[in-house]
């Protein structure tokens, strides 16, 4: 096993790394869009809202995420040809990002749900008071304040969705994992070049953990801060 071939061909790994990168915060926007919907949606006063909300998350969660690509690849274009009557060619990279998405937008709900519930309703009752819809209190007073909250799981589902990328290099998206495979069948030998790309997923997880982790400590200094000088404005 020769492990320079590692260094030979870094570049490939590492613009592997990069669509890798790509892919995660893609999927991460889109899941946070639908996840902040979802979640919203999971405690909404409205049967129909709340159902659907319900059912997206159910389906989303029940199934594989392995699954759910496949049938956006796969499964989509045939719905698509039956329907239209034309045929799709779907891009791996975009298809990719959209499935990870929409699998991370279920249980970003979740997360996003528990932060909201978490926020005393007081909160709501009195930026209700000021004039706000309650829309409006939602994104603009109770999310804001849930936000601090949400960092740490946030920040997991950051580095499962990073793991969880590795998936889609069985649509042809040239990630890390699918590098990897190219060049170990290139020289029939994968072990040094399984090893490298390891490397490069501990070193991401390991560095989006300690940002988080900082991000954390910097959000609870703050909100720390506040509080003291409150109760200093309180006894004076």
């Amino acid at each position: 096993m020769d492990f320079s071939l590692i260094f030979k061909h870094q570049d490939m790994l590492l613009n592997g790394a990069l669509v890798t990168l790509e892919v995660t915060f893609g999927a991460l926007a889109l899941g946070l869009f639908l996840g902040i919907f979802a979640g919203i949606g999971r405690i909404s006063r409205r049967t129909v809202v709340r159902m659907a909300a319900d059912a997206y998350i159910q389906v989303i969660r029940g199934t594989p995420m392995l699954l759910q690509i496949f049938f956006f690849y796969l499964g989509f274009p045939q719905l698509y040809m039956l329907a239209t009557g034309q045929g799709i060619t779907p891009d791996p990279l975009i298809t990719g990002i959209v499935a990870l998405g929409i699998n991370s937008g279920a249980y970003n709900a979740e997360i996003i749900r528990a932060g909201i519930q978490s926020i005393d309703k007081g909160q709501m009752e009195a930026a209700r008071g000021t004039g706000l819809s309650h829309v409006q209190a939602m994104f603009w007073v109770i999310l804001p304040q849930a936000l601090k909250r949400m960092i740490p799981p946030l920040g997991n589902e950051l580095i499962v969705l990073l793991k969880d990328s590795s998936l889609i290099s069985t649509i042809g998206v040239a990630e890390l994992m699918f590098t990897a495979k190219v060049l170990g069948a290139k020289y029939y030998t994968y072990v040094p070049f399984l090893v490298g790309v390891a490397c490069i997923y501990l070193t991401l997880t390991f560095g989006f953990s300690r940002l988080f982790n900082a991000l954390e400590r910097k959000l609870h200094a703050g909100s720390g801060a506040r509080q003291v000088k409150n109760a200093v404005l309180d006894l004076g």
